[in-house]
């Protein structure tokens, strides 16, 4: 949609309405900076913005409304409504109308992105409880993106300036995570993890870490043998093509002695095992990205926070920061595609893979 040099138009999902989303989107868009950066559109409406605006201290912020988005202002926040209905706010309160109207922006902007009018979107967090309905039958955000884009695969990224972990296994529960991981699946996910890693990252030769499922990664099959049988097999089959990939490491170990310092990122098997110690180490500046995708979607690395809600409390940090990654990622993306359609170009890449 945008040329190198116009500012890309950014689409902003407003999240549960009883969260955080709304108050760190205000926050993140107040500092009239971002606007010299990219176009943003909220999806969402004036009463819900209204709403948080008046809660939020220091927040001066103009909007411009829009039902067009051939017509959008680059010099103000654009507001998308995507309903002119009244619908009541309770900050901190999980209700049914928090989730179906989160749900509303959510598949009104996915479709304006898909049928090209937005280069990329940032998603505020929804909660699963008032999510999951007739109309939106997924756990989060990562497999709608999967279907609504006819992905093969996706592959859950978080990250920061400090590191980057890739999820194997996402929002499934512990007790089905053993039978869940495969060789077939840690393969893709590690194809996926690699091929964002050249083209998103510009990493040219990226070296992947990867965790081992089990206590001290199996203690040689005296914990548990899915790393002889499964991990290890297909961390040996990347080697076979030259892919710099490595492990299967013991998860404490990997985290408390910084080896993620010497990898350009980590696939760790479940949730937890690697947003633990991503969030240590991330301190609140993570952002949350979807790999696999033909479109950009980030969002940040925190949920709806539904204790702090409508108190003036929420730290726009992370939300700020995955729009900013949003911007770069597409400006990384199409750096990589002119490279690659050059042939001298993409001959030298090719070369120094090879090499390497």
């Amino acid at each position: 949609m945008h040329t190198n040099n116009e500012k890309p138009v950014i689409g902003i999902t407003t999240g549960d309405l009883n969260g955080i989303g709304t108050e760190v989107i205000i926050k993140t868009f107040a500092d009239s900076r971002m606007l010299d950066l990219c176009t943003p559109v909220i999806f969402s409406s004036n009463k819900v913005l209204g709403f948080y605006r008046r809660l939020i201290a220091e927040a001066t912020i103009n909007f411009n409304n829009t039902k067009d988005l051939t017509k959008l202002n680059p010099k103000q926040v654009n507001i998308f409504n995507c309903w002119d209905e009244d619908v009541p706010i309770q900050p901190g309160v999980l209700t049914d109308v928090g989730g179906k109207y989160a749900v509303r922006s959510l598949q009104v902007a996915t479709q304006c992105l898909k049928d090209g009018q937005l280069d990329a979107i940032v998603t505020a967090p929804i909660h699963k409880s008032n999510t999951n309905l007739a109309d939106f039958p997924f756990t989060g955000h990562t497999p709608f993106f999967k279907e609504k884009f006819g992905a093969k695969d996706v592959l859950m990224i978080l990250y920061s300036n400090r590191l980057r972990v890739a999820l194997a296994t996402e929002h499934i529960p512990i007790a089905k995570v053993a039978g869940s991981i495969t060789k077939e699946l840690l393969a893709n996910k590690l194809m996926i993890l690699r091929e964002t890693l050249i083209r998103d990252f510009g990493i040219d030769k990226p070296k992947i870490a990867v965790l081992g499922l089990n206590p001290h990664a199996g203690d040689d099959g005296q914990i548990g043998t899915e790393e002889q049988t499964i991990i290890r097999p297909v961390i040996e089959g990347f080697r076979h093509k030259d892919a710099l990939v490595y492990g299967p490491y013991s998860a404490d170990a990997f985290f408390a002695g910084g080896s993620y310092t010497q990898f350009d990122a980590v696939l760790a098997m479940y949730h937890d095992q690697g947003l633990v110690g991503f969030k240590t180490l991330a301190q609140g500046e993570g952002v949350n990205y979807t790999a696999g995708l033909p479109i950009i979607r980030t969002s940040p690395d925190h949920g709806t926070a539904f204790d702090i809600a409508g108190k003036d409390l929420a730290d726009p940090s992370s939300f700020r920061e995955a729009v900013f990654q949003a911007i770069t990622l597409l400006r990384q993306r199409d750096q990589y595609a002119e490279n690659t359609a050059n042939p001298m170009r993409r001959g030298k890449i090719e070369k120094e893979r090879s090499e390497g």
